[in-house]
């Protein structure tokens, strides 16, 4: 894993070489260990190396034989050593960074569908004088972008590509709706003006003039349904996983994994034990002293069937104070779970031990694992009683749940909103299309369409497949353990993984109110029933005690700031509803509490720039 950067200048002028030596200085923490640049006057590109594969070689930027093709390349191509076989090319190194360049230099713009795994990069034609920007199938990678008609910039992260920008862009309007609807910006937006993000699955090319061509090379395939019986289903997928773990564990580093002690993560570190031999591979969990979502004696039950070397992390309140400000810039954006400091802690211990962690993120919204998949044809029935009516009566109703019926209260909310796509959406969605009407006194943007003609399973899982999990769960992901230099690879979205579970009827997904049948059934074949049949936690913070105490002042003190996005940008009435609602107890409003802190911390971090804690590093 690496950060790539670069600037392209469309009005004669040439690069500015302290602007590239910014960018690069702004992602050290993505590739500590080398550095390049190249410069041909009106194009710089920037390279930092975090040394997985082919440690003493491929250098970067890399240029290729006749001298025409010059890449920056983020990633990892796990299916590197069979393109290498069929791509003819004078290779000089034993890497993967070359094969990127060599089937640039064969294929042209058709390269990107060849590949297999996680990338972003960047490749300049010296004879056409074009870039082209390329990001992979699902948005494991980052890279964002920004065009005026001076210059491109492009870089992994905000705090890069800022460096290169010289100045802070306005906030964007459109995008803070977005993000009161989801916690993050879907693609290609953020919550900068101006500053994009490219959209997973696609290639960008920029000629000499700024003329810009975005092309798809890959989406989601939902034509054709496999005729598989059940068993033949879960023996599949045991295999795939099998191989997608075997790929990801393609390394010249020690190579770790989270373990949550839940399903998916208990499976990859079952699937990693099997292929490494019972070798006492590193595993990581996070407890946050509250039983309610400690999950790290189930972490504990599976270290200790594998004979992992297993480290339990303990994250406390004063981390989120402590950390807050520093990873919102690391991330670039919002923290937009609690999670996302935890996971920063987690990178943050493996970091002593490997260079490189698996993790279970994609199974949930490939194999139908969220609570809400359960309820997807309800969530689309519950629109034939009309809204006027429906809203009103289901948010009452929740308005009157005890605290402890917050899954309920979830479901109420989101069934309250008018239409279906909104309704998808709103399981996630901290504040509903209502709430957010009356945050910003002015109606919300209407959010990208799910896909028509499919099953509601279907358009649920496909529509968090888009947003939900590159925007949210794999940004996290990157940005949190990039920030301690570490690799993150998620064996579920291995490609075959990927198009084994599109090509599957919802039926094999969710059955008879139970979701992600698939995986937990594979997972019985490797894991304890005690692991496998539990109810689902997920990665969650106990926020909302956390809230009515240690944080409690300080959230209050960031959003209340008269210069704060929350007072000039919302009704403060509604937010001071939200704070003494929870205080009271009537209410858990703690992901909407943290959604507006959070948008503060960074926006405020933009400017005041924090310095990384004592503690880190």
């Amino acid at each position: 894993m690496c950060g790539i950067a670069g600037v392209m200048r469309f009005d004669g002028g040439p690069v500015d070489h302290r602007s590239l030596e910014r960018m690069s200085a702004a992602m050290e923490h993505r590739g500590p260990d080398d550095q390049g640049t190249w410069v041909d006057g009106q194009v710089g590109l920037v390279h930092r190396r975090l040394s997985i594969i082919d440690l003493g070689g491929s250098r970067q930027p890399m240029t290729s034989m006749d001298q025409r093709h010059v890449l920056v390349f983020n990633g990892e191509i796990l299916n590197y050593s069979h393109l290498r076989q069929v791509t003819p090319y004078p290779y000089r190194t034993a890497g993967d960074t070359e094969v990127v360049l060599a089937s640039h230099a064969v294929h042209q713009e058709d390269a990107p569908a060849r590949f297999e795994g996680q990338f972003a990069y960047a490749v300049y034609d010296t004879l056409t004088r074009s870039l082209t920007l390329a990001r992979d199938r699902l948005g494991i990678l980052p890279l964002f972008w920004y065009q005026d008609e001076v210059q491109l910039v492009f870089a992994s992260d905000i705090s890069a590509l800022l460096a290169g920008l010289g100045f802070i862009p306005e906030l964007d309007p459109s995008s803070l709706d977005a993000y009161l609807a989801g916690r993050s910006v879907p693609a290609p937006f953020t919550l900068l003006r101006g500053i994009r993000k490219l959209v997973p699955g696609r290639t960008m090319r920029i000629d000499s003039s700024g003329m810009r061509k975005e092309q798809v090379y890959w989406r989601p395939d939902v034509r054709r349904n496999r005729r598989l019986g059940y068993s033949e289903a879960v023996d599949t997928l045991d295999t795939l996983m099998s191989d997608a773990v075997r790929s990801a564990l393609v390394a010249d580093v020690p190579v770790g994994s989270y373990l949550s002690g839940g399903v998916d993560s208990s499976l990859v570190v079952a699937k990693v034990s099997d292929e490494s031999g019972h070798s006492g591979v590193h595993t990581f969990c996070a407890e946050f002293g509250d039983e309610r979502t400690d999950e790290s004696s189930y972490a504990s039950v599976v270290a200790d069937l594998f004979g992992t070397q297993h480290h339990t992390v303990r994250v406390r309140p004063e981390d989120f104070i402590q950390l807050w400000p520093w990873l919102s810039l690391r991330r670039g954006a919002p923290l937009s779970e609690p999670a996302d400091i935890a996971v920063f802690r987690l990178a943050e211990a493996a970091s002593e031990h490997v260079k490189v962690v698996l993790s279970g993120e994609g199974s949930d919204e490939l194999f139908g694992g969220y609570p809400k998949y359960r309820y997807a044809r309800l969530t689309s029935a519950v629109g034939i009683v009309p809204a006027a009516i429906r809203e009103p009566a289901l948010v009452s109703l929740e308005r009157r749940l005890p605290v402890r019926g917050r899954r309920l209260g979830v479901a109420l909310r989101a069934l309250s909103e008018p239409t279906f796509d909104e309704r998808v959406r709103g399981w996630f969605a901290p504040f509903t299309t209502a709430e957010r009407q009356k945050l910003l006194g002015v109606p919300p943007i209407e959010l990208p369409k799910t896909l028509p003609h499919q099953p509601p399973v279907r358009r649920m899982l496909l529509d968090d497949l888009r947003s939900w999990l590159p925007d949210n769960l794999l940004e996290r992901g990157d940005r949190m353990t990039m920030a301690a230099s570490v690799e993150l690879r998620p064996p579920f979205l291995n490609r075959a993984v990927v198009d084994f579970a599109l090509s599957l009827p919802p039926s094999l997904l969710v059955y008879q109110g139970t979701g992600k049948r698939l995986v937990k059934e594979v997972a019985r074949r490797h894991l304890p029933k005690e692991i496998v049949d539990r109810p689902k936690v997920g990665f969650r913070v106990p926020l909302d005690g956390w809230f009515r105490n240690g944080l409690r002042d300080y959230a209050w003190d960031l959003v209340s700031a008269t210069n704060s996005v929350t007072n000039v940008q919302f009704d403060s009435s509604q937010v001071r509803a939200l704070f003494s609602a929870h205080d009271k107890g009537k209410r858990d409003e703690s992901i909407r509490i943290w959604t507006l802190a959070s948008l503060e911390v960074w926006h405020s971090s933009l400017h005041a720039k924090p310095s990384v804690p004592a503690a880190v590093g």
